[in-house]
């Protein structure tokens, strides 16, 4: 007689169930803009790649008041880039 306890196999670990409100990275790709505010706001919106659906609000109402800012910032600087734009020529009368 054999006293050995069979060894029992490994449990295979389940996969958590699809949870569509779960987190899932857009990767959306985020362009530099050259402007170190908004770079950050825009950076910040990876934040929400790891956030259920219910954490984003206040990710994108963050982004949103950064790029605000920085909108309203140039408004106070008075910034104007580049040339000032030509008047629309007359469009031809038939």
């Amino acid at each position: 007689m054999d006293d050995a306890v069979p060894e029992t196999p490994p449990v295979a670990e389940e996969e958590p169930a699809y949870d569509p409100a779960g987190p899932a990275p857009l990767n959306v790709p985020r362009t530099p803009t050259g402007d170190a505010g908004v770079d950050a706001a825009l950076d910040r919106l990876g934040d929400a790649d790891h956030l259920a659906t219910d954490g984003h609000l206040e990710v994108y109402e963050d982004v949103h008041r950064g790029l605000r800012d920085a909108l309203t910032a140039l408004d106070a600087l008075d910034v104007r880039p580049g040339p000032p734009v030509p008047p629309m020529p007359h469009a031809p009368r038939s």
